[in-house]
């Protein structure tokens, strides 16, 4: 997809899509340090919010602390499941793009009533109930999104948590954002096989698996704002321990970073077992046919994403949907009003 043609540039969705190439470029990872050195002396963070501004931020962010081996413990859940917990130990941070969503003001405003220092807002708008709740919050730049499919919301925070990690970590190298954001663009205007996109245009569902880190998740739920079709995340090898009873011929399996070892069962049971279509989602060649991205090492994940919203914009299109509405989807899940 590109901006110059207006078949993809008149929908809100593929400009903000593309604009995360400008937010990644210009993020300022310094904003987290002094944050890091409070949570890293706490020792205990919980990332909450609702779909998109958990999903990937929030697994992303566990599957590089427990990667790097930090002497940080990270954990998820929704807003009202977390507050069940005894969270008086913990720093957290409550996400929430436009600061009015209900279950995560709520949460914000107990723990603070009950003593927490460390409660901590994020959010793309200023003045918000959320900033009202928290110790503090801080503000994307990226701004607010038109389109109710969030997209370089998810990825600057994202960045956000991830900065926090590598601050802690010290050793780590920091993102060399410029970098990371040329290889989102690559990403987000490779050709995709119209073949693949015919096939996912015809399934009755889309699945998506891959690592516990928010990427092949974030992209099953896209699927569903984006395409309108029915979708399925797989974690792991969960798409061959007994899925494949109920998955039809006509169905396709995209498997985001495929782990090598897994390849040859996903092949014996997917492909020639139920009979359906695997692709790979890669930044190096595979077994399957494969979407190959650039290759930007423990930053890949958000490559992934980039080139899974490009595939799911070309899959709307050939569906004909209008990418900026759907018909019951809401910018704003469930709206505190006051």
């Amino acid at each position: 997809m590109n901006l110059k043609d207006n078949k993809y540039a008149k929908f809100a969705l593929v400009q903000e899509m593309m604009d995360a190439v400008r937010v990644i470029g210009g993020f300022n990872s310094q904003q987290t340090k002094d944050l890091a050195k409070n949570i890293k002396g706490i020792g205990r963070l919980l990332l909450t919010g609702e779909g998109s501004s958990r999903i990937f931020p929030a697994k992303n962010a566990i599957r590089k602390a427990l990667r790097w081996g930090l002497d940080l413990s990270i954990s998820t859940d929704g807003s009202r499941q977390a507050a069940e917990y005894d969270l008086s130990k913990f720093a957290v941070f409550c996400a929430s793009n436009s600061g009015r969503t209900k279950e995560v003001v709520l949460l914000a405003q107990k723990l603070v009533q009950a003593g927490n220092k460390n409660c901590f807002g994020l959010s793309a708008n200023v003045g918000t109930l959320l900033e009202e709740a928290c110790v503090k919050t801080f503000v994307l730049s990226c701004g607010w999104e038109r389109a109710v499919a969030a997209t370089k919301s998810v990825m600057e925070q994202a960045l956000f948590y991830e900065s926090i990690l590598r601050h802690i970590a010290g050793t780590i190298n920091a993102v060399d954002c410029k970098k990371l954001a040329e290889k989102i663009e690559l990403a987000l205007t490779l050709p995709i096989d119209a073949s693949i996109v015919q096939t996912a245009a015809k399934a009755p569902t889309i699945y998506f698996a891959g690592y516990n880190d928010g990427a092949a998740e974030e992209l099953a739920l896209k699927t569903n704002e984006i395409t309108r079709s029915k979708s399925d995340y797989l974690e792991g090898t969960y798409a061959i321990h007994g899925v494949e009873e109920v998955m039809d011929p006509r169905d396709i399996v995209f498997v985001v970073d495929p782990i090598d070892a897994e390849i040859e069962k996903f092949q014996e049971v997917l492909v020639k077992g139920v009979g359906l279509k695997v692709v790979a989602i890669a930044n190096r060649k595979t077994p399957f046919p494969t979407i190959q991205t650039p290759d930007a090492g423990e930053l890949s994940p958000y490559v992934y994403l980039a080139a899974g919203w490009n595939l799911l914009v070309e899959i709307g299109l050939a569906l004909n949907i209008n990418l900026d509405k759907p018909t019951r989807a809401r910018k704003v899940g469930n709206e505190l009003i006051v």
